[in-house]
């Protein structure tokens, strides 16, 4: 994108002779940079992905192979690596392709739009589901019960996500909104008892969203009397540690596509506790700015 800077303070005549001095000189740099450069060519057939575990990096190679992209990179890295490789583009509204969810707090900060998938490469909207180990029922009923009544909105979660963004520990974003919210918090621990400093392990992936929901579900449990521990990992040890035991529940299973493959692998082995957000969504996401709209148009 061209931006066009307004003159002050420069006459007419030195106005027209600046121009003409400068005029061969810009018009080669349009000519080579600007005219003839494909988007693949401006940004070096890369697009800035997060953590390589990610199910939405297995849909973006997937993508990648529907489309024919063969020249294209995909970058992998981490979440905070591609808000800022994001905003650093922006800033100077330079091109950038990234992977993308809904919900995330990008989308308030920065006019975004997602690519459009006619393949279906990254399938439709997704939901995000709470997932516990097999016997969490019978030996934390009421763990069980408070992790199955949990659901919350974009909207809600949002609140927690820009708090982080701006600088809130998560624990104390987490608690603000607890604070402010009761009558929801009352929605999901109504009628449970509690408990004497049971032990209790949340895994979750480092995506903003998770970090939000992790955080919540920690202060409320830990309030109905439970020992809490939260275990960042990546999307596989996640979904291996509620397979084998090692942790107890996740609130980050972005299904039926994301983190298909987990959830094929290990079948039979971790309970749905239930769907605690709908309408979520995975993609490519390009600034506004960007003259493209469909990811048939990368191969241009």
């Amino acid at each position: 994108m061209t931006l066009t800077k307004k003159i002050t303070g420069i006459g007419a005549i030195a106005l027209l002779s600046l121009g003409l001095a400068a005029c061969g000189d810009a018009d080669e740099k349009n000519d080579s940079t600007s005219t003839d450069s494909t988007v693949g060519e401006s940004l070096n057939y890369k697009i800035t992905g997060i953590d390589p575990g990610a199910g939405i990096m297995e849909a973006t190679e997937r993508a990648i192979t529907d489309y024919e992209l063969d020249e294209w990179d995909l970058v992998s890295g981490s979440s905070a690596a591609m808000t800022a490789s994001l905003k650093k583009a922006y800033d100077a509204e330079e091109p950038i392709v990234v992977t993308g969810w809904t919900p995330h707090w990008k989308f308030a900060e920065y006019d975004l739009k997602y690519l459009e998938d006619p393949k279906g490469s990254y399938g439709g909207e997704e939901e995000i589901h709470t997932i516990g180990r097999t016997g969490l029922q019978e030996d934390m009923p009421e763990a069980h019960q408070v992790l199955s009544n949990f659901n919350w909105t974009e909207d809600e979660m949002g609140e927690v996500m820009i708090a982080i963004k701006d600088g809130e520990k998560p624990e104390v974003a987490a608690q603000t909104w607890i604070d402010t919210n009761p009558e929801k918090v009352a929605e999901w621990t109504e009628g449970i008892e509690k408990v004497d400093g049971d032990k209790i392990k949340l895994a979750y992936v480092a995506w903003d969203s998770e970090i939000a929901s992790t955080n919540v579900m920690s202060i409320v449990l830990t309030s109905l009397g439970y020992d809490v521990t939260m275990l960042q990992v990546e999307a596989g040890p996640m979904w291996t540690a509620v397979a084998d035991g090692s942790a107890d529940a996740s609130l980050a299973g972005w299904l039926p596509l994301t983190h298909a493959t987990y959830a094929e692998k290990f079948d039979g082995k971790f309970e749905d506790l239930g769907t605690s957000m709908t309408g979520v969504k995975i993609g490519l996401v390009v600034p506004a700015y960007m003259d493209i709209t469909s990811i048939e148009d990368l191969k241009k």
